[in-house]
């Protein structure tokens, strides 16, 4: 506080032109003071003008005042030099490197206090007081301090831009519009600010809304994982009463299903929270970019906010809060209802359910994605698929590292395995498909079954036994002379999509879902599927009708 007296008190015994302490006062008729070189050059300069002001009031004198000591002002200094009363204001005063400096501060100079847009120049605060004084200068648009100034000003006339010229998008003075920019659709620059300001309010309305939807989301999700938690505990209660009846032939049993909910539950409520995580992350980006959008609506400076106002355009569309499925509290109970079946039923109909069981624990169904959209979406679930010699008819050549398969005339020289098949130009993956999984297929065929399979299908026997599509362990669309039809277990399904020589399917285990798409320049549904899937599955293709017609897992990227 002392500091702070001591330098206003400096401040009053220093010359507004050297911004020193005063030498030789002398004192104008208008009661300002300043040292006597200070003002004699400065109204030097004024000499051609025939006028002569005070550099502070702006009161003119004519004729040019002689200048008379003030006695009492310079032993006042002197008494106060003795106190200690140094020479200069104190350091954070004058302008450093990274300050905006006043530009009628002469020798070492002060921070600007303000900055005027209209001068346009920056002023300390004893430079600024004319523009509290006198009438003139009051109208003048004072800013905080800026370095941007000379940015204000055309480069082609030299005055000050308070236009702008929407036909071009750039900020003008008033000889641009009746020069250059004529004929064009020129506004005021505080018309265009009015008018982006509208546009940016209605933008922070937009962003606000979302936050808001999105934490409506977050404590959605939050009462689900709590509904699965309370639901999960309940089954397990449940499940181990039942289990404790049957002590030594459901013991183990028990434990496993025991371990396997807590295992989905865990699964489930893992991926609510990633959710949560990327929805509380979009919450924090968009208060980020309400807060951006809040500071620069408060730039006095209309030629900054110009330049550096983004464009106003509708916000990136995410994920909608719809998207977000909440069943009601059953997660569990296909567990609990099929635990109580077993308890009327002995070993041997636990050894036959026990696959049941098993896979209805995965039906606690809370979709928190939508399938993918774009083909870049769906290649994040590529999986690499080979088809399986073994699996492959006799009349089938496999080649490509056995990605491709092409019918051939006469049968090839494959030895004798269980698993191939016999009847039908069919051939199954090497690998299983579980989890979440896309592949693409592409032929030069006339007739073509694209399918997904059980690896214990019949080798052997009918189209019903061992068919793709002629059973309930199949799910094949077949594509045959332009025309598309879906089949599954001897039912047949048009469909009316277009036709490509390329599908992309997409396999969700988990969920019970199987799409097929026709890819082009896009990605366009032809079928969806909704089951439940009581084992892994397996990549199938049947060339049929013609020799010499070949269909290829494709590599894609």
């Amino acid at each position: 506080m002392a500091q702070q007296e001591n330098q206003l008190e400096q401040l009053k015994f220093c010359c507004s032109i050297c911004l020193d302490l005063l030498k030789d006062p002398v004192t104008l008729p208008c009661g300002h003071s300043y040292c006597r070189n200070c003002i004699k050059g400065f109204w030097d300069g004024e000499d051609q003008k025939g006028i002569h002001s005070c550099p502070q009031c702006r009161k003119t004198f004519t004729p040019r005042p002689v200048l008379e000591k003030s006695t009492m002002l310079a032993d006042l200094l002197e008494e106060l030099k003795k106190t200690g009363l140094q020479a200069a204001p104190a350091d954070h005063c004058y302008a450093g490197a990274e300050d905006v400096a006043c530009d009628f501060c002469s020798g070492r100079k002060l921070k600007a206090f303000k900055s005027c847009l209209t001068c346009p120049a920056s002023y300390c605060e004893k430079h600024l007081q004319p523009h509290y004084d006198v009438a003139p200068l009051k109208k003048h648009k004072l800013v905080e301090p800026s370095k941007n100034l000379q940015e204000n000003i055309c480069s082609l006339h030299d005055e000050v831009m308070k236009m702008f010229c929407r036909s071009d998008q750039k900020s003008i003075c008033y000889l641009c519009s009746v020069e250059e920019h004529k004929g064009h659709d020129t506004v005021s620059a505080a018309a265009e600010r009015t008018e982006r300001q509208r546009k940016l309010e209605g933008s922070r309305q937009q962003i606000q809304q979302r936050v808001q939807d999105r934490e409506k989301d977050v404590k959605l999700l939050q009462q689900e994982v709590e509904a699965i938690n309370q639901s999960a505990d309940k089954t397990v209660e449940h499940s181990e009463k039942i289990f404790t009846e049957l002590i030594r032939l459901l013991q183990k049993r028990s434990s496993e299903v025991k371990q396997q909910i807590r295992s989905q539950q865990e699964t489930e409520v893992s991926r609510i929270k990633e959710l949560q995580e990327k929805l509380e992350q979009e919450i924090t980006e968009l208060q980020r970019k309400d807060a951006e959008l809040q500071q620069l609506s408060h730039t006095e400076d209309h030629i900054q906010f110009l330049q550096n106002c983004p464009s106003v355009s509708a916000l990136r569309e995410s994920t909608p809060s719809s998207s977000i499925k909440i069943r009601p509290l059953r997660h569990f109970e296909a567990v609990a209802a099929a635990v109580s079946e077993l308890r009327e039923k002995l070993q041997d109909i636990l050894r036959e359910e026990w696959t049941n069981i098993s896979l209805r624990g995965t039906e606690v169904d809370v979709l928190l994605s939508e399938p993918p959209k774009s083909r870049a979406d769906f290649l994040k679930y590529s999986c690499k698929i080979t088809l399986d010699p073994n699996t492959a008819h006799r009349y089938l050549l496999l080649s490509e590292g056995n990605r491709k398969v092409t019918l051939m005339k006469q049968e090839q020289s494959y030895s004798d395995h269980p698993d191939r098949f016999t009847e039908w130009w069919q051939v199954l993956s090497r690998e299983s498909l579980t989890g979440r999984c896309y592949w693409e297929v592409e032929w030069e065929a006339e007739a073509v079954y694209v399918a997904v399979a059980y690896k214990n299908i019949s080798r052997a026997g009918s189209w019903r036994d061992c068919g793709f599509g002629g059973n309930d362990k199949t799910w094949t669309l077949y594509y045959n002379f332009d025309n598309l039809e879906f089949l599954h277990n001897n039912m047949k399904t048009s469909i009316s999509g277009p036709v490509s020589s390329r599908v992309g399917v997409y396999l969700d285990h988990r969920a019970g879902i199987l799409s097929f798409y026709s890819v082009s320049e896009t990605m366009t549904l032809l079928h969806r599927v909704q089951t439940t899937f009581t084992q892994p599955l397996y990549a199938g293709i049947c060339v049929y009708l013609i020799p010499g017609d070949s269909v290829e897992l494709c590599k894609v990227k």
